[in-house]
């Protein structure tokens, strides 16, 4: 079963709608299911069932789905010549600063106003979350806006794919098979049980943007692979007990891309629902931080009976997304488009000063 948005042609540069739609579910997952853990007393989610208990403890593995799916989208996007010439490598980090830093932004001096009191926030730390470094400080060093640190990493990840695009197709596949082995290195010689600590966002990001690369030029020959053969890959990734490795590589290489191929398949994923919440995946990611800190710096770790969580956790979704929205309509996409038409306007000044002298 071969679907219109992965077959290779002319069609296929258009938006990617089920990873969009991936993108939302990612983003709903660390924020209400990993990080709603401390709006609650320790404890709270004993007996709960399996499944949640899983997305619970490793809810936060669900940003390593963020860097796979960049991966995949950034090939889809960029590797039919965009990334080769000098304009078209400004033109990508110009489009990357519009969609990323305006809200960055604005979430970073909201943090400020609001908890510039709390341990790790100072001057060092502000001017790093300020030009987008906060990924390369230790957890306990990085501040404000938690989350944010996946920023930095994905920037790292952007400039490596775009240089090695630039430089042809034998130095992308070069870096991306470097990066790959590179990451896997780090986790068998360094890694520890499980994962997610503190030094491993490089190689995490790593990981899973250039497996997203490798899956994209599979893509071919994925598309004739039966989905069922995904499913039963995703269940081992589950199942598989790394012992005293990291479970990072199972993840990023087992997990998540057959859920993502699986999603690529299912077109419940680019429903209306599912856009909607794609495109609002960066705000929910940027916003549910502060407004759960606001929430217990009133209130402290909550508690309760099973009811009254689901409460508080229904109450938290919808604030959550709210505040999403609102942000994505009044920051996120007039910065991004003013941003854009900006640098459209500059270039087509220089492109016409460059013709008028050509003329003389």
């Amino acid at each position: 079963m071969v679907q219109d948005n992965i077959v290779p042609g002319k069609a296929e540069i258009r938006r990617l709608g089920r990873l969009d739609g991936l993108r939302g579910i990612a983003a709903c997952g660390v924020a209400f299911l990993y990080h709603t853990q401390q709006l609650f007393v320790p404890g709270s989610f004993n007996g709960e069932p399996a499944v949640l208990g899983w997305l619970h403890v490793w809810g936060w593995s669900f940003v390593d789905l963020f860097f796979l799916i960049s991966g995949y989208i950034f090939a889809h996007v960029y590797l039919d010549g965009k990334l080769s010439t000098r304009e078209g490598l400004a033109s990508f980090a110009v489009a990357r600063f519009a969609r990323l830093y305006p809200l960055h932004l604005v979430t970073l001096l909201v943090c400020a106003a609001l908890f510039w009191y709390a341990p790790a926030n100072n001057f060092f730390s502000f001017f790093a979350n300020l030009f987008m470094l906060q990924g390369f400080l230790g957890m306990d060093e990085r501040g404000f806006n938690g989350p944010s640190w996946s920023i930095t990493v994905e920037i790292v990840c952007y400039i490596l794919f775009a240089v090695a695009a630039y430089s042809g197709r034998r130095a992308l596949w070069l870096v991306t098979i470097a990066a790959i082995v590179l990451s896997l290195c780090h986790f068998a010689v360094l890694g520890h049980p499980d994962g997610g600590w503190d030094g491993e966002a490089i190689p995490r990001a790593l990981l899973g943007f250039f497996v997203g690369q490798v899956l994209w030029h599979m893509r071919e020959r994925i598309a004739h692979v039966p989905t069922l053969v995904f499913v039963g890959i995703m269940a081992f990734g589950f199942m598989l007990d790394m012992g005293e490795y990291s479970s990072i590589p199972r993840l990023s290489m087992l997990v998540w891309p057959a859920l993502m191929i699986i999603a690529l398949r299912l077109p419940l994923m680019e429903s209306r629902p599912m856009i909607w919440l794609g495109d609002r995946s960066y705000a929910i990611y940027l916003v549910h931080q502060p407004i759960a800190w606001s929430l217990t710096r009133y209130t402290g770790r909550m508690e309760g009976d099973p009811a009254f969580i689901i409460g508080v956790h229904l109450a938290y979704i919808a604030v959550t997304l709210l505040a999403a929205d609102i942000a994505m309509r009044i920051v996120e996409v007039p910065a991004r488009d003013r941003i854009r038409r900006v640098w459209a306007a500059r270039r087509k000044r220089e492109s016409a000063r460059r013709s008028a002298a050509l003329e003389r």
